[in-house]
């Protein structure tokens, strides 16, 4: 109820909720005192189907009819204690947060044993262990899969994991800072820096030639001059800086679309990419355990 921008639709909703109550109430009441008057006088309502299926016109059976009652009276003191109407909270100050939050921390008390064991390990070592990398697999694929994919080799604007092209860094610290805090990657236009229209496509032409990609030679010479406002964050060589998130130019894998088309996109329009935080759902012991499953993905033997 907290999306609400009026009191007008708190009011409504509190309104339809108790004139349902009390309309079946009065239905309930209406009911016990009307009486069809059967003209047969065999307390019938004179219907009859089949030859002589007849309609029989007997109140309903007590017991049927307190337990209308109990449901009504049940549905008040509910709407009492609990939301119901409304921005009306409820006098048990129940939410549906509170009840997650609960359901989630005893859970997680009772996995403290198993996970116990994993937290004293290291994660290289960790990354090993069959019911660690079950247990990863199962955080990954309820949390992380989403964006990353099933397979966690991601899709377009968001990061494969399998492959050693880290923005942030691949080191066990450094994926464990990134699931804890998230992180926000934020590239501005920089159209008004490199300078003309033209300019912008002769640079987004060096940036291909960096890493072999196909591009226009001219153009890429052209370029490379401008691409100095852009040797800030991607460095001189266009190998990019962990530190900030500047992704390498030089190694033909692209985040957000590739060629030159999309090059000029990103130059011209900026970008901003956000992963949330894990660090509010997660306990340090289950991060400790999405780490080592998220380390080993791109450090398996053979990788």
């Amino acid at each position: 109820m907290s999306d609400f921008t009026s009191n007008f639709w708190p009011l409504f909703i509190s309104a339809i909720t108790l004139l349902g109550i009390f309309g079946c109430a009065l239905l309930l009441w209406i009911t016990a005192k009307v009486k069809v008057v059967s003209t047969s006088g065999d307390n019938t309502s004179g219907h009859v189907w089949d030859g002589n299926l007849r309609e029989m016109n007997n109140p309903l059976p007590r017991w049927w009819v307190w337990l209308f009652v109990i449901t009504i009276v049940f549905s008040l003191f509910y709407l009492v204690a609990y939301p119901g109407l409304g921005s009306y909270k409820g006098k048990l100050g129940w939410t549906e947060v509170n009840q997650y939050e609960k359901e989630v921390a005893t859970a997680n008390k009772a996995l403290e044993p198993m996970y116990a064991k994993f937290t004293a390990m290291k994660v290289e070592d960790l990354a090993k262990n069959p019911d660690a990398k079950a247990i990863g697999e199962r955080l990954f694929m309820n949390n992380c899969s989403q964006c990353h994919g099933s397979d966690a080799r991601g899709s377009k604007g968001f990061p494969n994991l399998t492959d050693h092209d880290w923005i942030h860094g691949g080191s066990p610290e450094q994926i464990n800072e990134t699931i804890t805090n998230g992180r926000i990657g934020m590239m501005p236009p920089m159209a008004a820096m490199v300078g003309s229209a033209d300019d912008v496509k002769n640079v987004a032409n060096y940036v291909l030639s960096l890493s072999g990609s196909m591009h226009d030679s001219g153009r890429a010479g052209l370029g490379k001059a401008k691409f100095a406002a852009c040797a800030a964050c991607h460095g001189p060589e266009g190998k990019g800086n962990q530190e900030i998130g500047a992704p390498n130019l030089t190694d033909n894998i692209w985040l957000h679309g590739a060629g030159e088309a999309a090059i000029i996109k990103r130059i011209n329009e900026g970008k901003v990419n956000q992963m949330p935080t894990w660090k509010d759902k997660f306990t340090p012991a289950q991060i400790h355990v999405l780490t080592a499953y998220v380390w080993g993905l791109s450090n398996e033997s053979g990788k």
